[in-house]
């Protein structure tokens, strides 16, 4: 009898399963992402306006994602300033 066992129907409620579970997985690596995102933007933002004077609407932050590590790229205009201004600051 096992050899007619393949021609009855398989239940998908596994597969169905297993499919939602990589499903959950990936979506909660991808929120605590975002939210390790939003906490290394403040933290960066803070070291750097310590010593200079920033613009937050100046700033624009990028991750990109690759297969085994992804990359981000803080990119911050912060102002010129004449060698004497910069000198009287310290």
């Amino acid at each position: 009898m096992r050899m007619f066992s393949f021609l009855r129907p398989v239940s998908s409620a596994p597969v169905a399963r297993e499919r939602l579970q990589i499903l959950l997985e990936y979506e909660r690596n991808l929120v605590s992402q975002t939210d390790l995102i939003a906490v290394l933007r403040e933290e960066i933002l803070a070291v750097v306006g310590r010593h200079v004077m920033i613009d937050p609407d100046k700033i624009q932050i990028s991750v990109d994602r690759g297969a085994k590590f992804s990359i981000l790229a803080v990119d911050i205009q912060i102002p010129n300033k004449s060698r004497k201004t910069a000198a009287g600051m310290r």
